[in-house]
């Protein structure tokens, strides 16, 4: 178990830093090529932080463990309002946010909508992937077109800002990055799934609930890092735009693209609570986005508290008999 553990420790630092260089390469890179913020922050970021969840899925489809695929997808949207909103606001009351976050956020829930039906089936197939992936083109082009059209929008400039840096002044050294960072998620990949699937069995729990949790967990750390930057700096925007953001393209284009490469057996695990869990908490975040005007550090703990008990549950439910 001891080599499993060092697996999934290095696997989560690689991909954290995969991610990392592979976005502020990407954003550098596109910066020089005379790409909008708006642009690289609906494109680029958006797809280069679910990076990690994209290798994660795809290795672990590719290895006959789809419920890690799929529990890495849901657990990852699951963390992202409870565990990644409650630190954030934690550690400074989100506040201000984009009239646009509303809207981004009706989108996500409706996505959860549209998961929870497909996952009704025994398979996520490849016509059903090329359909998710679909929607994704179809969401990236209107929401640039409306994000064009409002001036005071500055959410997804705002995401880019979180990934410039002066440290990368040539393409070349950018382009190190972007190689340097998909190189680190792929080694990050396997080793996290094969770490996790053996402290799966090593503890006699589901593949599903490891996918819900620790590797949930792991690849969200992108995110994470990003909102408690922009927590920080007071970017209550940023810290909304990127979970949202996030939750859109772990449904859209991570499940989208695993799905239309390899079919995705869909256990009965996520035809019940936790994808209903899911869909509650993306509807429900809708709701707190549109009736109030402050998450604070109150709300935050609870947050966190209630993402504790859900991991509890887990557990407690999740024993293989």
């Amino acid at each position: 178990m001891g080599i499993d553990l060092i697996y999934i420790a290095a696997g989560l630092v690689l991909l954290f830093a995969g991610g990392e260089g592979l976005v502020r390469g990407s954003v550098a890179i596109a910066e020089r090529a005379g790409l909008s913020k708006m642009v690289i922050g609906l494109t680029i970021v958006g797809f280069g932080t679910s990076a990690p969840e994209l290798l994660v899925s795809l290795k672990a489809a590719f290895s006959g463990s789809p419920e890690i695929a799929l529990g890495n997808v849901v657990g990852s949207n699951i963390a992202n309002i409870l565990l990644i909103i409650g630190a954030g606001a934690l550690i400074m009351p989100i506040a201000g946010w984009d009239r646009s976050a509303v809207r981004e956020a009706l989108v996500a829930a409706l996505v959860a909508f549209a998961l929870y039906g497909l996952l009704k089936g025994a398979f996520l197939d490849r016509l059903e992937g090329a359909l998710l992936l679909a929607v994704l083109a179809v969401y990236l082009g209107a929401t640039f077109w409306m994000e064009k059209r409002s001036r005071d929008t500055q959410m997804f400039e705002h995401e880019t800002e979180g990934f410039e840096g002066p440290g990368i002044t040539r393409t070349s050294v950018a382009a190190i990055f972007v190689v340097g960072g998909i190189l680190a998620l792929v080694v990050g990949a396997n080793l996290l799934v094969s770490g996790a699937g053996s402290i799966a069995k090593a503890f006699g729990v589901s593949d599903a609930v490891i996918g819900l949790s620790l590797v949930a967990i792991g690849t969200s750390l992108p995110e994470l890092a990003t909102s408690i930057s922009a927590a920080l700096k007071k970017q209550s925007d940023v810290v909304i735009g990127n979970v949202i953001g996030s939750n859109i393209f772990n449904v859209l284009a991570i499940l989208g693209i695993t799905s239309a490469i390899v079919p995705i057996e869909v256990s009965e695990r996520f035809q019940g609570f936790d994808m209903v869990f899911m869909l509650l908490l993306s509807c429900g975040l809708a709701v707190i986005l549109f009736a109030v005007k402050r998450i604070g550090r109150v709300a935050g703990f609870l947050f966190i508290a209630g993402y504790a008990v859900y991991i509890g549950y887990l557990f407690q439910s999740g024993a293989i008999s």
